[in-house]
């Protein structure tokens, strides 16, 4: 006798971990705010451009998180005819491909914009996914710091379009060159060390002042107890490090000043200064104070990617942590100049500038600024009274949608009509329309303010629903006009 044949197991209904699923209400707030940003971006000049997702390994490049193993970092499988491919790991690599590959019949400098879905095979967390979405501008051609400047001004613009009122964001510029001249005058020569150097300054934010000159010296024990060894500098070779991360003045031209101290003699570091002294007065013959762009050198996050001014836009409101302390919301993008990218591939360089956003960040900012995250609308629901009078309740929904309301008829199960009750409170529909035959017969449809009503439990009668103060008869003929008024009304 044949053994039985196991069935195979029912597949889990989960998503992979490092992953989520979008719902209709975060969907379009994702979308509408997209929109207003690629408004911003159209004004300025940038041209929308969808890349392919998939990219080859090796135009991903040295950017990848691990460059030793092309299958780690980044979703990557083998090609038999073209090797190493991968999902995209963000939007600035595939724009040096693109460019390297369409220069000629692209114009120069070429202004660019791009939003969607990148990946990143990273251990995920709490907020952190494996799967999310960036929004990102580059200019690629431009050498001149005004390009850089019009970034800041653009990036400056899209957080007060998309409901980031001016005082509760600030956009903080800095400069790659400022540093070299610091490591410079340090008297650095070895990459190591410099490396050591670049790692101890992005822990400025989390340490201060006092932790990263002991972490240039011997070390300093972290919060768990735990000795971290320092990178062993002298006290002499570290000054120049912290004089260029406290040199922040109160002004412009304070800080500009600290920074010439900073650097010394370095004819880099001096570049670097003077970049961003243009930068502050091209911005303040825009309108943009310090008020809404300022420089700032604390700002080194990314030091070792860009190669000349670098920038975030930091929220500066408060928030409540997971334990109910308050916090500052912190930074929604980031973006700088990567002169070298595009060099990649074509063997030039290549000058390029850029900012990308954290499209969830930047959600998550307007629902805690109460500008997104509220009430939802659904369609207004046509409910079904009569099997055989179907075509006379699409005929309403026809009506409702070509004067541009948004409307559905109920196409579950009508026997039960508490059900069509509950799917409209699922839907959070503002109104329902009802017309048995009695109605119909009549001329005339029974419209339900569910705004204004109260929720009606779903074992509810239809007479029960129809008592309902909120509950009207209108003639036919003026469905879409009373619709329209109760709509208004609830925009109001």
């Amino acid at each position: 006798m044949a053994a039985k044949v196991k069935k195979a197991p029912r597949p889990k209904a989960e998503t992979p971990k490092g992953f989520r699923d979008y719902f209709g209400a975060d969907v379009a707030e994702r979308k509408a705010m997209l929109d207003r940003i690629a408004e911003v971006y159209h004004l300025y000049g940038f041209e929308a451009l969808e890349s392919s997702a998939v990219e080859t390994v090796e135009a991903l490049g040295k950017f990848l998180p691990d460059v030793d193993r092309p299958n780690e970092g980044v979703f990557a499988w083998q090609e038999e005819d073209s090797g190493w491919v991968a999902l995209r790991y963000d939007l600035t690599a595939p724009l040096a491909r693109v460019y390297a590959q369409h220069r000629n019949e692209l114009p120069t400098p070429y202004r660019r914009y791009a939003m969607g879905p990148v990946w990143r095979n990273e251990k995920p967390g709490p907020g952190r996914f494996r799967q999310f979405y960036q929004c990102d501008a580059d200019t690629v051609g431009a050498p001149t710091v005004a390009a850089d400047a019009e970034i800041c001004a653009m990036l400056s613009d899209v957080l007060e379009v998309v409901g980031i009122p001016r005082g509760d964001y600030l956009v903080r510029v800095n400069n790659r060159k400022v540093l070299n001249g610091v490591l410079e005058t340090m008297g650095l020569a070895d990459d190591a060390q410099q490396a050591a150097v670049l790692r101890t300054i992005d822990k400025f934010d989390k340490v201060g002042e006092a932790g990263v000159r002991e972490l240039l010296g011997k070390g300093r024990l972290d919060a768990s107890g735990a000795y971290i060894d320092g990178v062993g500098l002298s006290d002499d070779q570290a000054a120049p490090v912290l004089a260029f991360l406290t040199s922040k003045g109160a002004d412009a031209g304070r800080t500009l000043a600290n920074l010439r101290d900073a650097i010394g003699a370095s004819a880099v570091g001096a570049e670097g200064v003077a970049e961003l002294e243009t930068m502050a007065e091209l911005l303040g013959a825009q309108g943009y104070g310090s008020d809404r762009i300022e420089i700032d050198p604390s700002v080194v996050r990314g030091l070792g990617y860009y190669t000349g001014p670098v920038f975030e836009a930091e929220l500066t409101f408060e928030i409540l942590d997971e334990k109910g302390r308050p916090r500052q919301f912190g930074s929604v993008s980031g973006g700088g100049r990567y002169d070298d990218l595009v060099k990649r591939f074509t063997g030039q360089e290549v000058p390029a500038t850029g900012v990308s956003i954290g499209v969830d960040r930047l959600l998550a900012a307007l629902r805690a600024k109460g500008r997104m995250g509220g009430a939802t609308t659904g369609p207004v629901i046509v409910t079904v009274m009569d099997r055989d009078r179907m075509g006379a309740y699409q005929e309403m929904v026809a009506e409702l949608r070509n004067a541009g309301i948004r409307a559905e008829v109920y196409l579950g199960n009508p026997k039960n009509f508490g059900n069509q009750l509950k799917y409209a409170d699922k839907r959070d529909a503002p109104v329902a329309v009802i017309q048995g035959s009695d109605e119909a017969d009549r001329g005339v449809v029974q419209i339900k303010d569910l705004v204004l009503g109260a929720k009606i439990a779903a074992e509810a009668s239809l007479e029960e629903w129809k008592s309902q103060p909120a509950q009207f008869e209108i003639a036919r003929s003026d469905l879409v006009a009373e619709i329209r008024k109760l709509l208004d009304k609830s925009d109001a």
